[in-house]
């Protein structure tokens, strides 16, 4: 663990002295996040009897076990039938990269994707339960920060329907897991529809807007020191050695001299509660014990007994194991 977390630190301390500042807006003309005292005017709740945080991000879902993986941000204006007339807006600049507007599709209803990159991270935008898509909003089109992508509404196709007073836009800002999503689909979903690709929100690995909106006010907010920085639910050791997030987040992979010297022969992989792998550190086959493609070297029951939503590992007995979702989510990252 300590080679690991001060690899972090290290590498947190180098980048910290630049402190580059995020290009993240909000995603729409609520600003009410930024008003203490004021969680009723920024979010929607999913019922009126629920507290302001079910529609805020993590495990604020039944009961604490069920992820949210973005903020419900609740409309401002109506026209005379009640309906939101607010604009969505692209929270950086960037290039979209999916547009699904078939609202019977998706729990997201219609929804927009954005990749941007930032500090050499590529980080994507989703904006769901939209009324309609701009024209001229398709993959392909860069669009900058600020600019109008869609109206924002209620759409989805979940058995309990949107309100219209619940109307709002659902935002996420995620790391994409694997461009190979479509082969792991199909060996652990079975028969199921993947009517969205890629752009499948289990290939999307969300952080908290919030956190990042609220952090980058001060102006000394740098997204990559935030990433790395990530409180660590659980480190496991990945018998692997190539595999498309260690290139796509060359910024997330540590330095270790010995494996360079005498090659890569696995990855000791720090994850956080949702899952966002956030350090990859190299290791030679000098320095890995035990067998099997998946090794949980260690959990932070701290952070679990905080954050269980996302069913990662499990206690048995004095035993933490990875769980059946756990494993899934390993191979996903390393498919």
């Amino acid at each position: 663990m300590r080679i690991l977390l001060t690899s972090v630190a290290a590498l947190a301390a180098i980048t910290g002295n630049a402190r580059a500042q995020s290009p993240f807006q909000f995603p729409t003309a609520n600003h009410a996040l930024y008003e203490p005292g004021q969680e009723l005017k920024f979010f929607a709740l999913t019922a009126p009897d629920k507290p302001w945080t079910s529609g805020s991000f993590g495990c604020v879902r039944s009961d604490g076990w069920q992820m949210h993986e973005g903020l419900d941000i609740l409309h401002q204006h109506t026209d005379r039938h009640g309906e939101p007339t607010d604009p969505v807006l692209a929270t950086a600049d960037g290039t979209v990269v999916y547009v699904s507007t078939k609202a019977a599709l998706s729990n997201y209803g219609k929804y927009i994707v954005i990749r941007h990159l930032v500090e050499g991270l590529e980080i994507y935008s989703l904006y769901a339960h939209l009324s309609e898509i701009q024209p001229g909003i398709a993959t392909g089109k860069t669009v900058k920060a600020g600019e109008a992508i869609a109206t924002l509404g209620h759409t989805s196709n979940t058995g309990e329907r949107i309100t219209k007073d619940r109307a709002h836009c659902h935002f996420e800002l995620n790391l994409f897991v694997n461009e190979n999503f479509g082969t792991w689909y199909k060996k652990y979903f079975t028969g199921e529809r993947n009517d969205h690709g890629i752009w499948n929100g289990q290939n999307l690995n969300g952080l908290d807007p919030r956190d990042i909106l609220l952090g980058e006010r001060g102006g000394k907010f740098s997204l990559l020191n935030f990433v790395r920085s990530q409180t660590e639910l659980c480190r496991v050791l990945v018998r692997a050695t190539s595999f498309p997030y260690l290139k796509r987040y060359a910024p997330l992979v540590l330095k270790n001299p010995r494996a360079e010297k005498e090659g890569v022969a696995g990855y000791e992989v720090a994850l956080n509660y949702n899952g966002v792998a956030f350090a990859l550190l190299p290791r030679a086959a000098s320095e890995i014990k035990g067998s099997g493609k998946f090794q949980l070297l260690s959990v932070n029951e701290t952070e679990y007994h905080a954050h269980p939503c996302r069913k990662l590992v499990v206690q048995r007995g004095s035993h933490w194991q990875l769980t059946d979702k756990g494993q899934r989510e390993l191979e996903l990252l390393v498919n």
